[in-house]
């Protein structure tokens, strides 16, 4: 019977331990809008500040990438879309896209607007 009481209460005790802080940290993701469209990929950095673009500057734009600048979206229309990735802290939104660094690519994704931002989950991405 003391065993029994025992496990009991160390089974309690279990229940009440909290999850790990990492399970806590895990919002869920936003709704986001499936898109398809055509988009230049380009640097943030040169892009935004400098309006740097194009063939000439594809060189700039992976070793930017490399230094850890992103690579953006940049959608005919003139939307920039940064690419962001679920998996929080383990890898880059943007890690398919140096390759394509300046090219034109059909892009399809989920976008998420958020306080200004145009964020975008990629499905797939080609030339």
């Amino acid at each position: 019977m003391k065993k029994i009481t025992l496990t009991i209460l160390a089974l309690g005790f279990v229940a009440l331990v909290p999850k790990p802080v990492s399970a806590q940290m895990m919002p869920t993701a936003a709704e986001g809008r499936a898109v398809s469209f055509t988009a230049t990929v380009v640097d943030m950095s040169c892009k935004s500040v400098y309006n740097l673009s194009g063939d000439d500057h594809r060189m700039c734009a992976q070793a930017c990438f490399d230094q850890g600048i992103p690579l953006a979206l940049l959608g005919e229309d003139g939307t920039m879309y940064l690419p962001v990735t679920l998996v929080m802290g383990s890898e880059r939104g943007d890690k398919d896209l140096r390759g394509h660094a300046e090219h034109t690519v059909q892009v399809t994704g989920k976008v998420i607007e958020r306080a200004g931002l145009n964020t975008i989950l990629i499905e797939s991405i080609k030339m």
